[in-house]
């Protein structure tokens, strides 16, 4: 059992590592994000973190999206904003 729970403490994600109490997210990890979202084309307008996920707005040809990042910053649900 102590072997689990250290297991699972180590993998905690960096990106929850780095977010504070009040849920703002390091200048680091937020860069890291931008790049990876660059890479694929968004424009990143706003980071922040909700419901214990990474949440980004950011544009992409012409259309709004909400994205919802896991803790190795794949998006793992995009809503788009109407």
């Amino acid at each position: 059992m102590k072997q689990l729970l250290l297991a699972a403490a180590i993998s905690l994600p960096a990106t929850f590592a780095a977010a504070s109490n009040d849920g703002m997210i390091s200048e680091d990890v937020q860069a890291q994000i931008r790049a990876t979202l660059t890479e694929q084309g968004y424009e990143v307008r706003q980071i922040e973190m909700e419901d214990g996920m990474i949440e980004v707005y950011a544009l992409k040809d012409g259309q709004r999206f909400e994205l919802y990042l896991d803790d190795a910053y794949n998006i793992v649900r995009t809503k788009i904003d109407d």
